[in-house]
This record gives structure tokens, sequence and C-alpha cells, in this order.
């Protein structure tokens, strides 16, 4: 497969979209790699904030951003944080969030609708009764008029309330009637798979249609999408609506992402994390990266493999040493991906002890073993399974990092 995608996976074949801000193009879908979006938690009215929270998303690997825009503040201040992130080299294309009266702010603003790359329309609250049709129409047409894409993003917090009655009324009536999650989900399939519909008769290139059906729990999700993948052709964005905080929103966002995406559905991804106090807005980007890294789906940053311990290992060194790499290698990804082709691939081994430690540093590119509980103090290095030396004495840790440093110097070099 293209893309850096397994062999043993095969992917759902879905129409390809582009997002494009400048000569940045992102494709989605078709044969295009499995894209990471994220989201802003900024007031986008407050323009260098937010050019400053997307700059960092970007810079730790989202290609898409969202923000959002709900009022007429934040619709006037897009332009500027496009203007800030152009002059800062970032060009990350923009999505512009929609909900309740994107139809207004984008008549209203036609400099916002210009400088956004993409639009997400709910059609769950573009309005109610006979101008949700008229409001959701305006959307489309602007769409067309811009020539943006979009994303028709249906949520299970936010459903077509009309198109839910009347799907509950008619499962009332059946003789074999389903149980309400069945015709919720029905419901997000519909919705989505309707307004997509509606977009396309009003001239909207069904290409520039991608479709989302958010759910807050995992099987419903997996459900959702295993259907709506059998009745459709566009691309399709996946992720939870609300994948909560921590290890909880991890393991979920995980659990549920994986098993689609082993069944080749999903062109992109959001994992929607809770924001820890404190915690940096970018962790859902490396959560995204390192799922489809771990999945052999993508190479986002070289990976690192380190044991977990156990009492052959009671100092806390390998664990120092491991997290200090990681962290390295991630921060110098931004220049080394311009400069050394490929590094993203390579994969680094720091080992806690002489039972594993050896062997598994010989099946990394780089790896160290370093000494367990009573071994001798002495830390072998393998390279490409080779021992080219070992380490001893007090500066294992910065010499370990020069030997990185070489290996990536010398072998990853630009064609």
């Amino acid at each position: 497969m293209s893309s850096g995608t397994s062999s043993f996976l095969k992917r759902r074949i879905s129409r390809q979209s582009t997002i494009q801000w400048a000569d940045n193009v992102v494709t989605v879908g078709g044969d295009a790699p499995v894209r990471v979006q994220s989201m802003t938690n900024t007031d986008t009215a407050d323009a260098i904030g937010t050019a400053i929270q997307v700059k960092e998303l970007a810079r730790a690997g989202s290609e898409i951003v969202r923000i959002t825009v709900d009022t007429p503040a934040a619709a006037a201040a897009v332009p500027s944080i496009r203007e800030q992130l152009d002059k800062m080299g970032v060009f990350v294309p923009l999505v512009g969030d929609f909900h309740y009266n994107g139809h207004t702010l984008l008549k209203e603003y036609p400099d916002c609708a210009q400088a956004l790359s993409k639009y997400r329309i709910n059609p769950g609250n573009v309005g109610q009764g006979a101008k949700r049709d008229v409001q959701f129409s305006q959307m489309i047409e602007m769409a067309c008029h811009y020539r943006k894409p979009v994303r028709i993003g249906v949520n299970w917090g936010s459903l077509d309330q009309d198109l839910l009655a009347k799907l509950l009324d008619e499962n009332a009536a059946s003789s074999n009637p389903k149980e309400l999650r069945e015709v919720m989900a029905e419901a997000l399939i519909q919705s989505a798979l309707q307004s997509a519909a509606r977009a396309e008769e009003l001239g909207l290139d069904g290409n520039q249609i991608t479709l989302s059906c958010k759910v807050s729990a995992v099987q419903d999700l997996i459900a959702v999408y295993r259907d709506l993948a059998k009745r459709c052709d566009y691309s399709l964005h996946l992720g939870l609506t609300e994948a909560g905080m921590g290890s909880k929103g991890i393991v979920a966002s995980t659990a549920a992402l994986s098993v689609l995406l082993q069944e080749g559905i999903g062109d992109t991804i959001r994992v929607s994390l809770t924001p820890e106090p404190g915690a940096p807005r970018e962790n859902e980007v490396i959560v995204a990266q390192e799922i489809l890294q771990t999945m052999g789906l993508r190479n986002f940053t070289p990976m690192v493999i380190a044991c977990p311990g156990c009492g052959r290992t009671t100092s806390t060194y390998f664990q120092e040493l491991a997290s200090r790499i990681q962290t390295y290698l991630r921060h110098q990804m931004p220049i080394w991906k311009k400069d050394h082709p490929g590094v993203e691939a390579m994969n680094v081994a720091v080992m806690g002890c002489i039972v594993n430690g050896p062997g598994e540093s010989k099946h990394a590119n780089i790896g160290i073993s370093l000494p367990g509980t009573g071994e001798s103090p002495a830390a072998p290095v393998f390279v490409d399974g080779v021992k080219v030396k070992t380490l001893r004495g007090d500066n294992i840790a910065e010499e370990f990092q020069v030997i990185v440093d070489e290996y990536v110097k010398n072998t990853y070099r630009a064609q």
C-alpha cells in the first residue's frame, strides 16, 4: 500500500478531496494517508492567542486545524489569524466550525469565508423547522461560491430532532421494532447522507464532501461507521465526540479508531481529549499520530522502544533516558523532516537490563542496553544490529544522544 500503509490492511476506497492554503495541499481520502486533525480551544476572537495555538498544533504534526467560528467577533478575527500564520510560515489549512449562525457569519464576513480552507457544518443545528433547509442551503452555496470543501459533521448530542422523531414513529409502528440506540444510529447516518445528497444537488462537488457521525461510546462509533462506510463512498472523518480525560480518553479513542482503521475505514482522525489543567493542547495530536504509527499506517516521529521495568531494574535511569530521548526526537522532528527524509521511521531502543536488552537493541536502528540491578556498570550500544561501543560513566545519556545525532546525519540524507 502507498503512504506507509501496512501491506496487511486494505483501505476502503473513498472519494478524494483537497484542502488547501497557499501551496500546502492536503489530500483526504482515496489513496492519501490517514490525516491527523486537531481543534483549538482558544477564544477565536483572540487572534493572537488562537494563531499561537494553531502554530503549536501544526508544529506537533496536525495537518488540518479546526477553529470555532461562533460570533461576529470570531468571524472578524479569522483573516487576522490567517495573516499571522502566513507571516510565521505556518500554512496549515484552517477549518471553520459553524453552528446555529454559520449562514449569517459566512455571508456577513466574506473575508472570513475566504480565509478558511474548509467549513464544518452540523446539519442538526443549522436551524429549526422550515429554516433548516434554507440555512443549510445558504452555507453550501457559500462553499460553492468560495470553492471550499465541507465536512458534514453529525453529532449524537445535536441530532436533527425532526428526523429522529420521524424514525422513532416509524419504528414504533413496525412489527419488528429496533432498540432506541439502533434508531438513533440510523438517524445519524440518514442525516449525514441526506445532507450530502442535498449539498450535491446545490452544486457542491461530491469529492469535496467529508462525512462524520460522532458518538461518545466506543461500540456505538464502530457500529455507526461500519454501516456508514457500506452506504457511501465519501471520505470519512473519525473520532469520538467526547473521548474523555487522561488515560480514559486515550484508551477509548485508541480502541474505537483502531478497530475501524484496521478495517480500512477512515480518512482523517481526531482524538478529542478533554484537556487536563496545564497539559499542552497538542497532546491530542501526539496520541492520534501514535495510533497511526503503532498500527503501521504512517510514520511521524522516531519511536522509542523501552522496557516496562521489573525487579531487575530498580534504578530509574533507563526510564529517564527513554523519556529524554523520546522528547528529544519529537523536538528535533520539525528540523529533521526537512533535512533528513525517512528519519520518522527510525526505531530507538532504551532497555534496562541484560534479559531482553541486547536482543531488543539489535532489532532497533539504534539501541542501548543499560545495566540492571547487580549487573556490570556498562551499557553496550548497537547500531543496525551491530555492537559499536560500550558506554560507561556519568555521561551515558549525552554520549548516546550524540550517537543518535550522528546516525541520523549519516543515514537519512536529503536526495
